[in-house]
């Protein structure tokens, strides 16, 4: 794992901003950006659904995934939850070391 990644996790609009706050309380996460109007569709039990979401982009330290996926599926109310990590291959490094600090050891 790199060390750093983003996080995309979607989630019902309602719930969205407490999942973040907590996240980013108990330093899992340095930053989450929800972003409104997402409009998911896709296949579950059998049918198709068309639903509205939010797309969460969080961003973290790499050894922080493992936690961090354990505590997004305690917390999101779905079944199956979208929880995806991608490498921050470069990126301005006084924002890298923001996050470094901003999140657990």
């Amino acid at each position: 794992m790199t060390d750093y990644i983003v996080v995309y996790v979607t989630a019902p609009e309602d719930e969205a901003a407490d999942l973040a706050k907590t996240l980013v309380e108990e330093r899992l996460v340095a930053c989450v950006n929800i972003v409104p109007g997402l409009r998911s569709i896709y296949w579950w039990q059998g049918r198709v659904e068309d639903e509205p979401e939010v797309l969460c982009i969080m961003k973290t330290r790499g050894n922080l995934f493992e936690p961090l996926r354990d505590r997004v599926r305690e917390l999101h109310s779905y079944e199956v939850e979208e929880i995806i990590a991608l490498p921050i291959l470069a990126g301005n490094l006084p924002y890298l070391d923001w996050i470094k600090e901003h999140t657990k050891n």
